[in-house]
């Protein structure tokens, strides 16, 4: 598990969350490549803080790369889960309707 210092000085720990969703995959022909970054080598992981708010950390298959997190809206959450083929928690449900077509 990890813990990182936000934009706003929020501390998050992972371990702390209510509730997380890895990245979809797919196979390229050559390698598993993350839905959510394009890439073989960089990863994305949705996660849902203790008081509710969405943030994603990324984390990196490179050497020399820092894993970073960063807060997201719920739409930008809502964005993910659908692109990443998850069902939209209660709270961001209602969002479908203005994020789809």
């Amino acid at each position: 598990m990890s813990t990182y210092r936000m934009s706003d000085g929020t501390v998050v720990k992972t371990e702390n969350s209510q509730q997380h969703w890895n990245e979809d995959t797919y196979w390229d022909g050559h390698n598993r490549c993350s839905k959510a970054t394009g890439s073989q080598w960089e990863h994305e992981t949705l996660y849902k803080s203790r008081k509710g708010r969405y943030y994603v950390e990324s984390t990196s298959g490179c050497q020399g790369r820092r894993d970073t997190a960063e807060w997201v809206s719920n739409e930008e959450a809502a964005r993910w889960l659908i692109a990443n083929g998850e069902e939209l928690p209660e709270d961001l449900a209602a969002l479908e309707s203005e994020i789809c077509e």
